[in-house]
């Protein structure tokens, strides 16, 4: 059985989870690492900013490559004898993507909690559409990056909870996406 980055467009030609794909995840923890790493305990508007930028780098690599790039085709694999094998694979790969997403927001209020796994769930349906519609791995990444840098400005904020108007703005959009996404799926022709 084939791990499904051959499809991708990021590894061209790599026919199974190789030398180059471990290579390519050592550099992407690397970068996740340094993104995670403080330079220092006071630090300055322009290191927070390059630090949360390299941070959110790698987690647009890092979540892509293995959500979409090998468990998305991993499933659709598994699923290559229904007519939705696609959909059903978006759909897993989903909902593990907002389930992961609940970790980040635990201690905040419920509604906080909810809504940041619902809209990270319809950004998942949203990216494994742009994915399958394309079957190039770096616009998920690319788009995943620029939504995550949405989130820079609270970088810099002293509350550690999202104002109101961000949750339901924020889910509003990305369920949006997401709904685009089934769109997108179903003129996939």
């Amino acid at each position: 059985m084939k791990f499904g980055l051959q499809k991708s467009g990021l590894f061209l030609g790599l026919q199974s989870f190789g030398l180059p794909a471990v290579i390519a995840t050592i550099a992407v923890a690397i970068t996740f690492c340094i993104g995670l790493a403080p330079f220092d305990n006071q630090p300055s508007f322009w290191r927070v900013l390059v630090e949360g930028i390299i941070y959110y780098i790698g987690v647009a690599v890092v979540e892509e490559v293995y959500l979409r790039g090998l468990l998305q085709n991993l499933l659709e694999n598994c699923f290559e004898n229904s007519k939705n094998a696609a959909l059903y694979a978006i759909l897993i790969t989903s909902f593990l993507f907002g389930f992961g997403h609940i970790f980040g927001a635990l201690g905040q209020p419920l509604g906080t909690v909810i809504c940041k796994t619902v809209w990270a769930m319809a950004l998942g349906v949203y990216l494994g559409s742009v994915y399958v519609k394309t079957r190039n791995l770096w616009l998920p990444i690319i788009l995943h990056f620029v939504i995550d840098l949405c989130g820079i400005p609270f970088c810099f904020s002293t509350s550690n909870q999202y104002p109101q108007i961000a949750l339901i703005t924020s889910l509003v959009a990305y369920v949006l996406l997401g709904i685009y996404g089934l769109l997108l799926l179903k003129n996939k022709d």
